[in-house]
């Protein structure tokens, strides 16, 4: 799908249930046209990952995704040799009375593809969407070693050679800033943050992704949301916990919120017991009463 403009991006998106703000929008369309990587930041939970997976099902290719962690390395993101495969092509050959040579045993056929050597296979016919997750989780070394893929698109395997994508990937990548990423990558990419959206925005996703959940219910839940948005919490709920927990009050059948039915499922919105301790009770039926009156 060729996008001929920012509003047909951001109206295909919606189509695919994702609310852009006009300025995600503009900065993805660049990415495209641009074929830089789009290097997103923001809370956990506001939709950053949601966007490669939309853009994927939009250029219809598929979703290649890196989830990053601590001690992630070559050989889990880029490539590694499959030893047991080797191994049993050695004893073939010794059975035959053969020996295996290191051009041999070290060739494409043995080779293990992980996810960016994946994204820049020669072959492919039309880019893939590489998603590189929670980048922020990963070592320095790491993310060093991305500046060449990146770059170039392309991968050094000493025992093969260089390694270039004829149809570079669209290249998305993510960080909850846990920790500062390097300007060295920051510089390779366009840069955008996703901000936990406005009472209106986020009330329409719910209304997009859940248009089954009651409208009293709907808009409860988003003020009830956007208010522990503003309390002193060790973590606040992001978009994701919202629909969760829409979807969790529309399976009870609940048709709007009273302060019981929200004790009992804050857990679908909290994940720290001490920010369940500090909101239930009191707290809840504080927070309740004022949503009714700002939202009904």
């Amino acid at each position: 799908m060729n996008f001929t403009s920012i509003d047909s991006l951001q109206s295909a998106m919606r189509e695919k249930h994702y609310i852009a703000e006009r300025g995600l929008a503009t900065s993805l369309y660049l990415a495209l046209k641009l074929n830089r990587p789009l290097f997103l930041e923001g809370e956990a939970g506001v939709g950053k990952t949601e966007v490669a997976k939309v853009i994927a099902s939009l250029l219809d290719t598929d979703l290649i995704r890196l989830q990053c962690y601590e001690g992630l390395d070559v050989h889990h993101a880029v490539y590694e040799w499959n030893y047991t495969r080797q191994m049993m092509h050695i004893r073939l050959l010794e059975a035959r009375g053969d020996r295996a040579s290191e051009a041999e045993l070290f060739g494409p056929e043995f080779l293990l593809r992980r996810p960016l050597l994946q994204a820049i296979e020669p072959s492919r016919e039309k880019p893939a969407v590489l998603l590189i997750d929670e980048l922020d989780r990963s070592d320095d070394e790491f993310e060093a070693f991305l500046l060449e893929v990146l770059s170039d698109f392309q991968i050094t395997i000493p025992e093969i050679g260089t390694i270039k994508a004829s149809n570079p990937p669209v290249v998305v990548i993510t960080s909850n800033r846990t920790r500062e990423v390097h300007d060295a990558l920051k510089r390779r990419c366009l840069y955008y943050w996703i901000d936990y959206p406005s009472f209106e925005k986020e009330l329409e996703i719910v209304r997009t992704q859940l248009p089954d959940a009651p409208a009293q219910l709907a808009r409860q839940i988003t003020g009830f949301i956007q208010a522990l948005r503003e309390m002193d919490l060790y973590k606040l709920p992001g978009v994701a916990e919202t629909l969760d927990w829409t979807t969790a009050l529309v399976a009870l059948d609940q048709k709007a919120l009273d302060p019981v039915i929200v004790d009992e499922t804050l857990g679908a919105v909290l994940k720290y017991q001490d920010d369940v301790d500090k909101i239930k009770g009191e707290q809840t039926r504080l927070i309740l009463e004022r949503v009714n009156t700002e939202v009904g």
